[in-house]
């Protein structure tokens, strides 16, 4: 099967020309059929804020009530998305930016009201691989936001990983594929305060037990939940890494 390349890129990263500057120029030298999926970084509530609107967060989630909802859409499908597909543009890599509603690219239920309402939140049930397949075999190189439908004419915002995640087990069967989770850190770190403190691997068992600990917490877990889903469902090569980990075998491979 032919090797496909998927790539999420979030956290500070999104937030500094020159990182996500690397960031992109060792994407698009990156060789065969590709993806990049981003998050939305600090815009979104930077932006809220301009417009008098006090971003509400729980547990790092964004609740997205409807003026929420307004703003994240314009942000991530707009100024982000279209911002990285202009300089993948200039650096070569032929890009189309996609939100989940184009093309029916990803179809997402919103979540239902728990403890917690998140609002406007979609969670993902349905990927078109027939449609991703068709761009990568055009040699375009999609270029996706964190905004997805529900088929019924409402937009929602769903988290970058679970997106990166789906794609990539859905697209596992057409295709060998390696996913990355790339952030302003070098990997998963065992000592947050120490860049060079990386795992080289980790596995589940080890996992839950440095979960327990406290020694991993926080926002690593949502990403780390999705990596082991996506190596759980069919994903070749699965890591964790920083920039240096995008064209190289660097950062915290997810066993």
């Amino acid at each position: 099967m032919t090797k496909l390349t998927i790539l999420k890129i979030g956290g500070k990263l999104l937030d500094d020309d020159a990182q996500l500057g690397s960031a992109l120029s060792a994407f698009a030298n990156i060789g065969g059929p590709k993806i990049l999926v981003h998050g939305g970084g600090k815009k979104g509530s930077e932006i809220s804020r301009r417009l008098g609107i006090e971003p509400q967060m729980v547990e790092g989630r964004r609740i997205t009530d409807a003026a929420t909802l307004e703003v994240v859409t314009m942000v991530y499908a707009g100024l982000l998305n279209k911002t990285v597909v202009a300089k993948l543009q200039a650096l070569g890599c032929n890009a189309i930016g996609l939100s989940g509603a184009d093309g029916n690219a990803i179809l997402s239920k919103k979540r239902g009201a728990g403890a917690i309402d998140y609002g406007f939140v979609g969670d993902v049930e349905n990927v078109n691989n027939a449609l991703i397949t068709s761009f990568l075999e055009n040699n375009l190189t999609p270029v996706v936001s964190p905004i997805t439908h529900d088929g019924q004419g409402q937009l929602l915002n769903t988290n970058a990983d679970t997106i990166a995640r789906c794609l990539a087990v859905s697209l596992a069967q057409n295709f060998d594929v390696t996913l990355k989770f790339c952030f302003e850190k070098n990997g998963v770190l065992l000592d947050p305060t120490d860049d060079a403190s990386v795992l080289p691997s980790l596995d589940f068992e080890a996992y839950e037990q440095y979960k327990a600990t406290g020694v991993i917490s926080e926002g690593m877990l949502p990403k780390l939940d999705n990596a082991f889903a996506a190596k759980n469902g069919g994903v070749k090569e699965v890591w964790v890494c920083g920039v240096d980990g995008i064209f190289e075998e660097k950062g915290t491979q997810i066993l």
